[in-house]
């Protein structure tokens, strides 16, 4: 609502909690900076030099009148359950995501996170902004240790290379 409400795809963080906690009294200051952080792990926009960049088109969205967001948007969904999401939405059965997640998982000896990200990459599911974070993940891992040659081996090739596969 904020970016449609100022006709711009680009608004300054401060700027964004404002519209959602003083301008709409939505949600408190501390709900609406909480809210960026759920719209930046769902993609819905990015963080680009202390601005949001909304990852839509503004103009598309329809706002009923007297709308009111529930409190439960805050809750930010799992890497695994935004990827599942997508999948479904790419048009694979639920059921058939999460065996297939659960294979890859089983058979690449990768986290669950990974493995959603690649299922939902091999199937065309739009999780480019999942792959990201996974990788940082993986690579933490990594340097924390645990491969046989010290390099901590954590699968990360595997995981995100469907990410660079399209």
């Amino acid at each position: 609502m904020p970016f449609k409400q100022r006709a711009t795809e680009q608004l300054g963080e401060g700027e964004f909690v404002v519209a959602l906690s003083l301008d709409r009294d939505w949600f408190s200051p501390d709900q609406a900076k909480r809210l960026v952080d759920v719209a930046v792990g769902r993609g819905l926009v990015a963080e680009e030099d202390g601005d949001l960049v909304a990852q839509f088109d503004p103009a598309d969205v329809t706002v009923p009148e007297g709308f009111a967001p529930d409190d439960a948007i805050l809750r930010e969904q799992s890497t695994f359950e935004t990827a599942l999401d997508a999948i479904v939405a790419a048009g694979v059965e639920k059921q058939r995501a999460v065996a297939g997640i659960n294979e890859r998982q089983r058979a690449l000896a990768i986290s669950i996170e990974a493995a959603a990200v690649l299922f939902a990459k091999e199937h065309g599911a739009a999780v480019d902004h999942l792959a990201a974070d996974v990788r940082k993940k993986l690579a933490a891992a990594g340097d924390a240790g645990g491969g046989a040659d010290g390099k901590g081996d954590t699968g990360a090739d595997a995981a995100t290379g469907a990410a660079e596969v399209e």
